[in-house]
């Protein structure tokens, strides 16, 4: 069986960037790892036969992962801030443009009632 190689990580790599974004990538990669983390930890514990350490190694991770859920909690809050942030950016600036057509229409009327009333 042959190995994928340089070339080969480089191209899933690109393909990973274009597909998600660049973004999305540090999400897709904590998740890919919290993912194996928890694999790991869970077959260690189906190995392990003494329940008093896995009794403390369950303490101790979940200990550790505290702060990494908040953290995560914090990460998706000002991703969420920064996507309604440029939804509230956005929808200004539609109104700006709509409100400049209302005017430039507003004055073509007036103008054309001019010339109305100049015939």
């Amino acid at each position: 069986m042959s190995s994928i190689g340089i070339p080969g990580l480089i191209l899933i790599l690109v393909l990973a960037l274009v597909l998600f974004g660049p973004k999305k990538l540090p999400e897709l990669g904590r998740a890919v790892g919290h993912t194996l983390k928890e694999f790991k930890n869970a077959t260690r514990s189906l190995t392990s036969d003494d329940d008093e350490d896995d009794e403390a190694k369950k303490k101790e991770l979940a200990a550790k992962e505290a702060p990494a859920k908040a953290a995560v909690v914090t990460e998706k809050d000002a991703f969420d801030r920064e996507k309604i942030e440029r939804e509230v950016r956005e929808r200004l600036e539609r109104e700006r443009l709509e409100k400049e057509i209302r005017e430039k229409l507003e004055l073509e009327r007036l103008q054309m009632e001019k010339e109305q009333q100049k015939a």
